[in-house]
């Protein structure tokens, strides 16, 4: 029997993956879920199990942040993760293995079956760290896909002007002058933005740098955009925002 936690910030996807593994994967037994890194750190060391189903993207920190911060690890990890490019295919060949949102039942069976498989005394750390190196590059692609109920789209960096947070979900607008609204919050695709390039400078607004056209000073000051939009700098930004500009 294989001791797991299974970390997504969605406790949907997180029910979804115990029903699966219940009902055609019982070599596996939950103990554990968290929703972000404290909780996994917390979970971690006082469960002390074999395997962990890790989502990429959680609140406060990612997936590598987390990692980062608790090498070496003595226990197998599988990813869960929405990135869908060909850059995932390459994760096949590592012992630890990925599974690609929605998951399947046959690809789940697989990952289950690796972990089965592994040898004792496999340098596990190396192999994560071949991972990571992986996962970050994925990370620093130049596009981002987004996924709305008509299917998926896939936009170069250079192409997303501002971000816009409305709720639960996020509008993008791009330099064509269309615009998407997608499902998920603006701190999500913070996240998954660059931060060197796409920059926070509201509560309500994410800004791609190379599209301010000028910077209008005030208590917190506006951008003016390349698409003719403005968005307000926040007075708690502000400071951090001046600040990219004279690095």
């Amino acid at each position: 029997m294989i001791d797991a936690i299974i970390v997504d910030d969605e406790s949907r996807n997180i029910s979804i993956l115990k029903k699966m593994l219940a009902g055609y994967c019982p070599e596996v037994r939950v103990i554990g879920e968290a929703g972000n890194a404290a909780e996994t750190i917390s979970l971690l060391q006082t469960l002390k199990p074999q395997l962990l189903f890790l989502d990429i993207q959680m609140p406060g920190q990612n997936a590598f942040n987390l990692l980062d911060e608790i090498m070496p690890v003595n226990f197998d990890i599988i990813f869960v993760t929405a990135f869908d490019s060909y850059a995932l295919k390459a994760f096949k060949y590592n012992a630890i293995d990925y599974l690609l949102k929605p998951v399947s039942i046959d690809d789940l069976q697989e990952a289950v079956k690796k972990v089965l498989q592994r040898t004792a005394g496999a340098d596990l750390n190396q192999k994560l760290e071949g991972l990571l190196q992986e996962l970050s590059a994925q990370q620093q692609q130049k596009k981002i896909t987004l996924h709305t109920q008509e299917g998926m789209y896939f936009f170069n960096y250079a192409d997303i002007v501002l971000c816009i947070a409305e709720g639960s979900y996020t509008r993008f607008e791009l330099s064509s002058g269309k615009n998407m609204l997608v499902s998920g919050t603006l701190k999500k695709f913070e996240a998954l933005l660059p931060e060197h390039l796409f920059l926070r400078i509201h509560s309500s607004y994410i800004v791609n740098a190379n599209h301010i056209k000028k910077y209008h000073n005030g208590k917190g000051g506006y951008v003016e955009l390349t698409n003719g939009k403005t968005a307000e700098v926040s007075v708690r930004k502000k400071a951090e925002f001046l600040s990219h500009f004279r690095q």
